[in-house]
């Protein structure tokens, strides 16, 4: 019986050894599927609602995505100008005057403004504010994050493909 239970032993593992699994990796890959997405928003930051606006995406992203927020700052020859938060603004003597700010869930971006006399702060950067959220694919972005200069938003918006006509403007 020892015998017949070796003979299987040696049997089973010199089948086992003769599996082989051949793994190869595409040199020059393409990420065809990868989606980014932005959605724009007109929100005001006011006493009522603390500086503080939490909004709701359309759908939620998945947990990997980035997520970045921009301020239309102005117009310059026709063309917007968009700033990265946080965009942080100082008095003359170098102390702090009031920011943007935000953080993020899969659900909602939280965007609000930091300071100490914010009721003070010019109608002009509390009201009707208009804002884009770009949710960036999270691994596509950290592979191509060191060459993509997140500050300039008409950079991401090339680095990912986002066509303009697609921005999805929320009320």
């Amino acid at each position: 019986m020892k015998k017949i239970t070796l003979l299987f032993i040696i049997f089973g593992l010199a089948t086992f050894q003769s599996c082989t699994v051949r793994e190869t990796t595409p040199v020059n890959t393409v990420d065809n599927d990868t989606i980014s997405e932005v959605w724009e928003y007109t929100s005001s930051f006011t006493t009522t609602n603390t500086f503080s606006n939490l909004i709701t995406y359309p759908h939620a992203i998945y947990t990997s995505d980035m997520v970045l927020v921009y301020r239309l700052s102005g117009v310059s020859n026709g063309v917007d100008v968009w700033k990265l938060l946080p965009e942080t603004y100082f008095f003359n003597d170098g102390t702090l005057d009031f920011r943007y700010d935000f953080d993020f869930t899969r659900y909602d971006v939280n965007i609000f403004m930091d300071g100490f006399d914010l009721a003070g702060v010019s109608p002009a950067y509390r009201v009707n504010q208009v804002l884009r959220v770009v949710v960036i694919p999270g691994f596509f972005g950290n592979k191509n994050s060191n060459s993509i200069d997140f500050n300039d938003y008409n950079a991401v918006v090339k680095a990912y493909n986002i066509n303009p006509a697609k921005i999805l403007k929320i009320k």
